[in-house]
């Protein structure tokens, strides 16, 4: 029997978790943002196509999702133990989405659809068991809240892949090379943290993200009417924020044409998921459903600000809006379910993230279906932003009822 190898630094351990989600979050899911211009300019894609291709990835990430989540009960009812190796889908997980990214540069187009619902699930299962094994690593070091530098990365990985994707606009690259060079990057990046994902590390179960805090008791008298309508108002950022982060180029492409600085917007936007998350970490005396509703309030005002002002500032600031509580929404959506159902959290987890799942797979054919049917393409995205912008605020308008219950 092979001996267990050296613990790794801290550092070493946050550092893989970052690199770890940028791969799954900035490519697997978010790298069809910065090239979707290019497919289009192409006729690779069509709009509709493209929603098609956005919706099937959201599906994989959700059933990916809820898959690794339920993963014990799943285990239990096949009589098998329900211990799993993280390490070992991590490294699965990321091998796979840098194959997977790799297929969609081979221009097999009836294949795109499979293609990118299986990278959601890979997403989902890198995102998932990198966070609780790299949490519970950290936290057995004796340093938890450097646990919040892990969820830094998703922000990075959007960051990355969009200013790759503007240096292959100015090379008039085609949309296939900026696929192919995403596949290298996300394999570059794998490589660098292989060896911090040891096999030989033990078991450990998945976790859903959280900010490390542990429960203390069941709050009394939360009921099932409480428990619905946190689940739909967390419902409700799913479909708030993903028209603008799937089309955000097409959209600035269209208000602005011919600006330099149409590739830099969802740069932008991670940049601000970055901030985000290490100020969400910050954070300590607040009620849990004000700080979402705060999050919602800045998400809707960044999904309005290109509406209101459809200018490069308008799509500066609302890219760097939409992105700041992106992770936090996150963050402070799983504590509140951990706060007023610690024993069942993992199935109320698993809920809350199936329901943020259908708001992103509808978003997209909802933007494609008002852009069919409207005067023009600009017009169709408008009233869908619009209607994206509501629905934030409709959430947001719940979490403030929510606090002021007792």
């Amino acid at each position: 029997m092979s001996a267990v190898p050296p613990p790794s630094r801290p550092l070493a351990i946050a550092l893989a978790g970052l690199v770890s989600l940028a791969v799954a979050m900035g490519i697997g899911r978010f790298a069809f943002t910065p090239l979707l211009p290019m497919m289009l300019a192409e006729r690779s894609v069509t709009l509709a196509g493209a929603s098609l291709l956005a919706s099937a990835n959201y599906f994989g990430y959700l059933l990916g999702a809820l898959a690794c989540t339920f993963q014990p009960w799943i285990w239990r009812r096949l009589g098998a133990s329900p211990a799993v190796n993280g390490p070992r889908l991590v490294r699965a997980g990321l091998v796979a989405t840098a194959l997977l990214t790799l297929g969609m540069a081979l221009h097999v187009e009836p294949a795109w659809p499979v293609l990118r619902f299986l990278a959601g699930v890979a997403s989902a299962v890198v995102f998932l068991y990198t966070s609780g094994w790299c949490l519970e690593q950290l936290a057995r070091r004796g340093v938890p809240a450097m646990g919040a530098l892990i969820y830094v990365g998703p922000g990075a990985g959007i960051v990355a892949s969009g200013l790759a994707a503007s240096a292959l606009v100015a090379m008039e690259a085609p949309a296939a090379v900026g696929w192919a060079t995403f596949a290298v990057l996300a394999a570059g990046l794998s490589a660098s943290v292989w060896a911090v994902f040891d096999l030989r590390r033990g078991l450990a179960a998945p976790a859903v993200t959280g900010d490390g805090s542990s429960a203390t008791t069941e709050t009394q008298r939360i009921g099932p009417g409480y428990m619905a309508m946190l689940t739909v108002a967390y419902g409700l950022a799913g479909i708030g924020y993903i028209i603008t982060a799937t089309f955000l180029p097409v959209i600035a492409r269209q208000a602005l044409p011919g600006s330099p600085w149409l590739d830099l917007f969802w740069p932008l936007f991670g940049v601000g998921v970055m901030v985000g998350a290490i100020v969400a970490s910050r954070l300590r005396a607040a009620d849990l459903r004000l700080r979402l509703a705060a999050c919602y309030a800045i998400q809707a005002a960044g999904v309005a600000a290109s509406l209101v002002s459809p200018t490069l500032a308008g799509f500066a600031i609302g890219s760097l809006l939409l992105g700041l509580p992106f992770t936090a929404i996150t963050f402070f959506g799983m504590q509140e379910v951990r706060r007023v159902r610690p024993r069942q959290a993992t199935s109320y987890m698993g809920l809350l993230t199936a329901m943020y799942g259908v708001g992103q797979i509808a978003g997209p054919p909802l933007a494609a279906w008002l852009v069919a049917h409207s005067a023009d393409a600009a017009q169709g995205f408008a009233r869908s932003l619009w209607i994206a912008c509501g629905m934030l605020v409709v959430g947001a308008g719940m979490y403030v009822v929510m606090a002021r219950r007792p």
